[in-house]
C-alpha cells in the first residue's frame, strides 16, 4: 500500500513540497492530505484531487506527516494531534531550531522523526535540503524520505548537529544572494541599463556561476581566478570588494544565522510537557 502523505501548514514551503512530489510522480493527488488554518486558501488543491482537511484528520490519516508550521506553533499543533497520529507515523519537522528530541518530547512518546531544512528555491524545483534521521527509521523509510525531498531539488543527509550550518548555507543565504543580485542590478541601472534587463543579466550570471561550481566541482577560488585577467576589470572589482570587507560580511552574516538557530533550539528545548 502506498503511504499517505500529510502536510500541516500548507504555505509556500508546504505547497512547494506538494507540487514537487506530484510533478515527480512520487505520489498521486489522492495520497496527499493538506491542512491549513484557512482551508479556503487550499481550494485550488482540492480541485486537483488533493484531500484538504483540518489538522486532526490530516494527522490521523498520514503515514508521513510534514509539520510545515512556524516554530512557535509546534507545541500548539503537536498537542492537538499527538493522540490521533498513527503508531508508526514518520513526522517530518520543517522548522528552524526544532530538534528531533523536542518533537519527541512534545509527542510524549518515542516517535519516528526526520528533521529537515529545505529552502525557498524548492518553489521552482531547485531546492536544497538538509535532513537528519532519527535512529528509529529503517533504511527503507530513509530512502522513501530522501526520494520525497529529491522531488523538488537536491538533498544531503547530515548529522543533526550541523543543522545550524545547513540553515546558514542554503536556507538564510538565499536572501543574501537576492540582496547581492539586487545591488548588482542597481549598479547596472546606474550604468544605463533598464532594470528588467539588468535582472536577467544578473540572474543568469548567478545561475551560471552556481552551475559551473557544482558541475565542474572546481574550487570557487579557482573559478574566480579564471575570470580575473591581469590588470583587468574583474580584478579591479575584486579589490573593491575586499576593501569593503565583503568576505567578512558574508561570513559574519552566516555566523549570525547559525547563532540565532542555536538560540531558537535552546528556547524550543524548554517547551512545557503537559
Amino acid at each position: 500500500m502506498e503511504p499517505m502523505i500529510g502536510m500541516i501548514g500548507c504555505g509556500n514551503m508546504g505547497r512547494a513540497i506538494v507540487e514537487g512530489i506530484l510533478k515527480a510522480k512520487v505520489a498521486k493527488e489522492n495520497q496527499i492530505y493538506a491542512a491549513n488554518r484557512h482551508l479556503e486558501k487550499l481550494s485550488d488543491l482540492a480541485e486537483r484531487g488533493i484531500k484538504t482537511a483540518g489538522n486532526l484528520e490530516t494527522a490521523a490519516c498520514s503515514d508521513i506527516l510534514f509539520l510545515a508550521v512556524k516554530p512557535h506553533l509546534y507545541q500548539e499543533v503537536i498537542e492537538e494531534i499527538r493522540d490521533v497520529v498513527k503508531p508508526d507515523v514518520i513526522v517530518v519537522a520543517i522548522a528552524t531550531g526544532i530538534s528531533i528530541q523536542t518533537v519527541k518530547d512534545l509527542f510524549q512518546r518515542e516517535i519516528k522523526v526526520v528533521r529537515a531544512m529545505p529552502n525557498t528555491p524548492a518553489l521552482v524545483g531547485e531546492g536544497m535540503s538538509g535532513i537528519s534521521f532519527d535512529k528509529l527509521l529503517n533504511e527503507r523509510e530513509k530512502k522513501m524520505i530522501i526520494k520525497l525531498f529529491q522531488s523538488f531539488g537536491e538533498v544531503q543527509v547530515v548529522a543533526e548537529r550541523l543543522m545550524p550550518a545547513v540553515g546558514s548555507a542554503s536556507g538564510s543565504s538565499v536572501a543574501f544572494v537576492f540582496i547581492l543580485m539586487e545591488a548588482m542590478a542597481d549598479a547596472c541601472v546606474k550604468l544605463g541599463m533598464g532594470r528588467e534587463q539588468a535582472y536577467v543579466f544578473v540572474g543568469q550570471a548567478v545561475k551560471g556561476g552556481a552551475a559551473m561550481m557544482l558541475e565542474t566541482k572546481k574550487h570557487p577560488g579557482v573559478l574566480k581566478d579564471m575570470v580575473c585577467s591581469p590588470n583587468g576589470t574583474t580584478i579591479a572589482g575584486v579589490k573593491a570588494l575586499e576593501k569593503a570587507g565583503f568576505r567578512y560580511a558574508v561570513m559574519d552574516a552566516l555566523d549570525a544565522c547559525a547563532k540565532r538557530t542555536e538560540e531558537m533550539a535552546q528556547a524550543s528545548s524548554t517547551v512545557k510537557k503537559r
